[in-house]
């Protein structure tokens, strides 16, 4: 089934673009952004269905983004022209900030100086428009308060940038695939998206709410509606898988004649100052209801990468890590207690890392009444664990697990306890057939341990293998696998694009930011990024200076 019903050709380099909005709807939305002018050009714009496939194209699209979790969903609400303001009646708690604020209150949050409301402001995020839009959600959450958003939203249409959403699922990206025995980690109010609240939403779902803890599954079904009830669907393509995003290249010359300017890269070695970068090209294929795969081509002005950084879990690169005893995801574990495996086990399970997802495990298997044997390399006294970042109001069962790790660790003198042993500053050596696993201690001691279960929760790395050089070259450290903590993409703090590659963006964990009420920053600082040069974009084909096509 044709995902285009018609193909046109402007100025040699544009490309078709899905979307089920109505001719009219879709020639406006282009029309104001890319110049009144542009009219002349259009004769007749394509008309799909929301299930529709992806096919080659032949319209360059002005934003792909990558990835349809919170982060890509926010975007995609952005870029569809919903715009927050100040709200008449608010009064934001930080007296400097408010009358900031007060200064432009007729203009929208997307329209101020980010650089200027972002400075002085401290939270837990290193990304100034992170912690800038996090408090205008959520003023003061930190110290515990439940204030309501200074916040309100307009959709204004004639902000509308056109763009597509790619995913390898639903809308909600991971939260689809997350053990549901567990609560997650934030407030629930604190993992909503903006324009519909949690609470509202949940409260319709179930008769009892008990606390502001959710599960993930209810997160993920939020996520999904949300993209529904906002009107974004048109926006979505599912079952997509990436497999290349590159440049194109063109000649200088190219810009007059029109001409495909497809060039080889030897060519392009020995004479690279004679072209110039152009859009993007994004391959992939689709995935269809009988399993088979349907391939696709896609160009973009604009690239924005929220794929987050759950699809690759870190190994411990040690002897004996691939036997299938060893788990590398809370998925596996929660399906092997599950299905009963391990179940009236004697022999503990071996959990580790120090992070929120390490303390899930423990958790869960603490709950199951399957003894534990948690192994991290640093001191309990740390101030870097994550632990020692949450308030023990919000957070208690994470500061349960904290608790453990400082007064139930293990000693030479004493045997493993019967429920939980914590092993701080030890690592694991090797594993063995025999399910036996040898920890060794900072010191050099070495121990040898009988084990039901192995679960291995030290991280996990973003699959960027559609980029060159995996993406690495894109990171602080080019030499390094980008990670959320250790190595995040290289942003421009304000506008979120990638300082070593220009017109391509990240946000959400690939620039350090886990936490959902932070990864709207993202959102914020790229449609402030595209909507300014979209307000350039106009003003040069107001002025006579071209078709304002890229």
């Amino acid at each position: 089934m044709p995902v285009w019903c018609c193909r046109c050709s402007l100025a040699g380099h544009f490309r078709n673009y899905s979307d089920t909005e109505t001719e009219g709807e879709i020639f406006n939305s282009l029309v104001q952004y890319f110049g009144d002018n542009l009219g002349q050009k259009v004769k007749a714009m394509p008309l799909v269905e929301e299930t529709s496939l992806l096919e080659d194209s032949s319209v360059t699209l002005p934003v792909v983004i990558i990835g349809n979790g919170p982060s890509g969903i926010c975007l995609s609400y952005m870029l569809s022209g919903y715009r927050p303001y100040l709200s008449s009646e608010a009064i934001h708690p930080n007296t400097i900030l408010h009358s900031k604020l007060e200064e432009a209150r007729h203009l929208s949050i997307v329209d101020q100086d980010l650089e200027y409301l972002s400075e002085g402001l401290e939270g837990r995020s290193s990304n100034p428009v992170a912690v800038l839009f996090d408090t205008l959600l959520h003023p003061d959450a930190d110290f515990g308060y439940d204030y309501p958003s200074v916040l309100h939203w307009k959709l204004e249409q004639h902000h509308y940038i056109p763009h597509l959403v790619l995913g390898k699922g639903p809308p909600g990206g991971a939260w689809h695939n997350m053990e549901g025995s567990m609560l997650t980690i934030s407030f629930g109010n604190w993992m909503e998206l903006p324009g519909l609240k949690f609470k509202d939403w949940v409260s319709s779902k179930r008769r009892n709410l008990k606390g502001d803890r959710v599960m993930p599954e209810e997160i993920a079904r939020y996520y999904k509606h949300y993209v529904k009830v906002m009107g974004l669907q048109k926006n979505f393509r599912e079952n997509t898988y990436i497999t290349s995003v590159s440049r194109l290249y063109r000649d200088h010359q190219d810009d007059d004649d029109g001409q495909d300017g497809s060039i080889s890269t030897q060519h392009l070695q020995i004479e690279k100052s004679k072209f110039v970068k152009r859009n993007w090209e994004i391959r992939g294929y689709q995935r269809i209801a009988d399993g088979s795969h349907i391939p696709f081509c896609l160009f973009a002005e604009n690239v924005a990468l929220a794929t987050g950084t759950l699809d690759s879990p870190a190994h411990l690169e040690i002897e004996g890590e691939d036997f299938p005893f060893v788990f590398h995801s809370m998925p596996e574990f929660g399906a092997a207690i599950s299905k009963g495996k391990l179940r009236g086990k004697v022999d503990p399970v071996l959990i580790v890392g120090s992070g929120l997802t390490a303390a899930d495990a423990v958790l869960c298997a603490y709950n199951n009444n399957i003894p534990v044997i948690h192994v991290f390399r640093r001191r309990v006294t740390d101030p870097g664990l994550i632990f020692k970042q949450l308030p023990k109001k919000l957070y208690p069962e994470y500061h349960k697990v904290y608790h453990m790790m400082c007064t139930q660790s293990y000693s030479v003198d004493s045997s493993l306890l019967s429920d939980y042993t914590s092993f701080p500053e030890h690592h694991v050596l090797s594993f063995k057939s025999d399910m036996k696993c040898i920890l060794q201690s900072l010191s050099g001691l070495k121990k040898i341990f009988k084990l039901s279960a192995a679960v291995v929760l030290i991280g996990s790395h973003p699959n960027l293998s559609f980029l060159k050089e995996q993406g690495c070259y894109l990171g602080h450290n080019s030499s390094q696998p980008i990670t959320c903590k250790n190595n995040p993409v290289e942003i421009d703090a304000y506008t979120y694009e990638c300082v070593k590659e220009a017109n391509l963006f990240a946000l959400g964990p690939l620039v350090g930011d886990n936490f959902v009420r932070f990864l709207k920053g993202g959102a914020l600082g790229v449609t402030r990024c595209l909507a300014t040069r979209q307000k350039k974009k106009h003003f040069f084909v107001e002025r006579g200076g071209g078709d304002g096509i890229a």
